[in-house]
Formats: C-alpha cells, structure tokens, sequence
C-alpha cells in the first residue's frame, strides 16, 4: 500500500511540474472558474487547489483571508477530495468526524459547509481540487454537483492547454523559418546571403532553421568517386 502511495505521489509531482503550475502566478482563466463556481453555489469561498506532496499550493481562490493559514488547513478537505471519483459534498462539517475539529469548522472563518471536485488525471491520480465552501450548512441538487464537475473539468483542460502552449512557445523559439527566393547558383550551387556573400548551401540552411546536415554520397556520386567498386559493395556501403 505504501509503495503504490509513493508511486502515485511521485506521479503527482511529476505532473504539476511538467504543468508549471507551483507558485505560479495568478491567471485571468482560473480566476474566472472560481469566481462563477462560487456564483453557481452561492457560496462566499471558493478556490482551485494543487497538492504537490505534503505541500498545498493555492493557485486562485475568492473570499479566502490568510492564505497560509487556509492552505494549512484545507489539507484533509483535498486529501478526501481527491480520494473521490465525484463531487464530495459535505452539508455540515461539524456533524462529519474527518471536519468536525478542522481549524477551519472551529475558528475563522467556521466552514459549515464544503464541495470540491477532484482535479485529476485521466488515471485517476488526483492533482487537486476544486471547491467552495460555505459558513452555513446547506444541501445540493445534482444540478450544481455536475457543474462544479465541469468546472473542474475546464481547470484540467486550460492546465493542458497551456502545457502544449508553452511547449509549442519552445519549439517556435528553436525554428527560423524559410521562405521566398534563394537565389542560388546554377552551377556550383552556392547561395547569396542576405549580405551578398554567397555560401554553401548547408552554411545557409543551418543559419536559417533548425535543421542539421548529416553528409554522405549518393549512389550516382558514389559510382563517379568510386569506379572501381561493384554496385553491390556501393549499395552496402551507402546505406
């Protein structure tokens, strides 16, 4: 048990890091997601949660003061959280064993009230959680519990959104892309620079892409180089 523990947790930090979420900065999207998840509940908290191992990260939340005091605190919430496939909804902590004595049900701000939604991977493995929370115990309908669902959803889609984003931003600086007229020699097959000068046509390619030159001899360079040896040993030789 403790080793798939382990596992999963490695597999967590894994994820956020190749995410680049951890103390990462606020952004305009997830602050929207929990401003309307806590207009859909009617609820005066809301936040988006990561966990990276013992460590909580709180990427946006509204109506949360002392942040480290509340990330200390919402551990167990996003611990159960994440051991859900669906929406946990707690009406009333202080009549649930897991809450009852949470800092957050006995003192400042006296949560009554709790539902997250797991942000997890297609596996499972649970990165965080999405929530909102309430200083009056209060019930819901299957309606709001679905779309604090897709609202999670849409945290996992923008988290890989902008993962494919910032890889695609990488390969973009890497590339220098060609395009209109080279003018090249016809005979010895030189190009003119932008400079005028003219260069071989590898110089060329490697200053103005990505791409690099691997050299060898093709079968017709091959047998003019190399009359002596038979089309066989030319083949063998070039592949």
């Amino acid at each position: 048990m403790n080793a798939t523990i382990n596992q999963n947790g490695l597999r967590r930090l894994t994820t956020l890091r190749r995410y680049q979420i951890l103390d990462s900065v606020s952004e305009r999207t997830y602050d929207d997601i929990v401003k309307l998840a806590a207009h859909i509940f009617e609820a005066p908290i809301a936040a988006i949660l990561q966990v990276e191992d013992e460590r909580h990260f709180l990427k946006t939340a509204v109506g949360v003061r002392g942040a480290e005091s509340f990330l200390l605190n919402t551990h167990t919430f996003c611990e159960e959280t994440m051991a859900e496939p669906d929406v946990m909804v707690v009406e009333d902590t202080i009549c649930d064993e897991r809450f009852a004595n949470n800092p957050l049900v006995t003192s400042g701000p006296q949560i009554r009230f709790y539902a997250g939604a797991p942000l997890a991977m297609p596996d499972g493995i649970g990165l965080g959680a999405l929530c909102v929370m309430d200083i009056q115990p209060r019930r819901v309908g299957r309606r709001e519990k679905e779309m604090l669902q897709s609202l999670a959803r849409m945290v996992m889609t923008t988290m890989d959104l902008h993962c494919v984003s910032d890889a695609l931003a990488n390969e973009v600086l890497k590339v220098k892309n060609l395009s209109g007229l080279l003018p090249i020699c016809a005979g010895c097959k030189n190009i003119r620079n932008d400079g005028g000068y003219w260069q071989r046509v590898e110089c060329y390619v490697s200053e103005n892409s990505s791409a690099e030159f691997t050299h060898g001899l093709c079968p017709g360079c091959a047998q003019n180089y190399f009359p002596d040896i038979t089309a066989q040993e030319l083949a063998e030789a070039i592949k």
